[in-house]
């Protein structure tokens, strides 16, 4: 028998060079989608990433071999507490792209806050909202500072995460009529997302630390006769350029890198953490307390990890009306 060639090209894509470290444990967002609605409404959530497990569910995507029958699906669960509006923020346009213009922060803070900002003493809170009214023909949008509530939640941290999160639809002066009433308050998952809506999501994905280019780009193992290396590569490229080129498989990073993933459906959104809590809870976890999000597939990061969600930027054309329909989720122990 002859012997058959191991089709194994190098993984890993340069369009993500550098591979450097992530600057921040929570991901950013740097591009928000339009979208059209009647109302006011924020663009995005996060929760804490507690582990997998899989359902059983029906297949309603329309045209695929399975249509109607029942299919088994990985799935991961976040654990989503309410998030604290903290701050409302306006911006304006020039042209050199958003500039924060004037905010405003709710009167009584939360306590833990202070583990991650020093927040604004003695701000004047109604010169702040009167300064935005009296510019919406400036304002270009409108965005709140929120803060996790990481103590409802089995993650063993108390300082909160903060980030921004858009708001979009309608005007100007009714997106600050939202922001308003909202600051201050807290907000669930149920106020912005919906069973079977498509989301994306931003995370850093799990840290490896240093790897050399076999681990970290999938390069070949040399013979063990090879002269210098052997879990190297056997060339660093051509005399001319005279200089070791971008593309060449080098060791450095590997891991913990912020990553973008597009169009995961929401499953389930529920406030009964037993319903998804396997025995013995998610290792390196525990159990689900608070109200938790259920998204198919995998996302990037360890367990305990902030996932944001926000609106799906490029949803796909045909989404099924009704939301998903599941027969049942697996609570068998993870632990054997």
């Amino acid at each position: 028998m002859g012997h058959r060639k191991r089709h194994a090209p190098k993984r890993g894509s340069l369009a993500f060079l550098p591979r450097g470290r992530a600057a921040r444990r929570v991901g950013r967002i740097r591009f928000w989608p339009e979208i059209e609605r009647e109302t006011p409404t924020l663009l995005g959530f996060a929760g804490y990433k507690a582990g997998m497990t899989h359902v059983f569910k029906i297949n309603d995507t329309s045209g695929s071999s399975d249509f109607g029958k029942e299919v088994a699906r990985p799935a991961t669960v976040l654990e989503a507490p309410p998030v604290i509006v903290c701050a409302i923020r306006a911006y304006i346009k020039d042209p050199y792209g958003l500039q924060s213009f004037t905010e405003a922060w709710m009167r009584e803070l939360p306590k833990d806050l202070e583990r991650a900002i020093t927040p604004p003493k003695n701000q004047d809170r109604e010169q702040a909202f009167k300064k935005m009214e009296e510019n919406f023909d400036k304002i270009a949008e409108f965005r709140i500072l929120v803060a996790t509530q990481p103590r409802l939640t089995n993650v063993p941290k108390k300082k909160p995460d903060l980030m921004e999160i858009k708001v979009a639809g309608t005007t100007i002066q009714e997106q600050f009529e939202y922001v308003k009433d909202l600051l201050g308050k807290t907000v669930s998952a149920t106020d912005i997302f919906k069973e079977g809506q498509y989301v994306d999501v931003v995370s850093i994905t799990k840290g490896k630390g240093f790897q050399g280019p076999v681990k970290r780009w999938g390069v070949r193992i040399l013979s063990h006769k090879a002269r210098k290396t052997k879990r190297g590569i056997a060339t660093l490229g051509p005399w001319h350029p005279a200089r070791v080129q971008y593309s060449i498989p080098r060791a450095g990073q590997m891991g913990y890198h912020q990553r973008t993933e597009y169009n995961k459906r929401i499953l389930k959104i529920g406030s009964d953490g037993s319903e998804v809590t396997p025995k013995g809870g998610f290792l390196r976890y525990g159990q689900i307390n608070e109200t938790y999000i259920l998204i198919d597939g995998s996302l990037p990061g360890p367990a305990k990890r902030l996932i944001r969600l926000r609106y799906a930027a490029r949803s796909p054309k045909r989404v099924p009306e009704e939301p998903p329909k599941i027969v049942s989720i697996s609570l068998e122990s993870l632990q054997g």
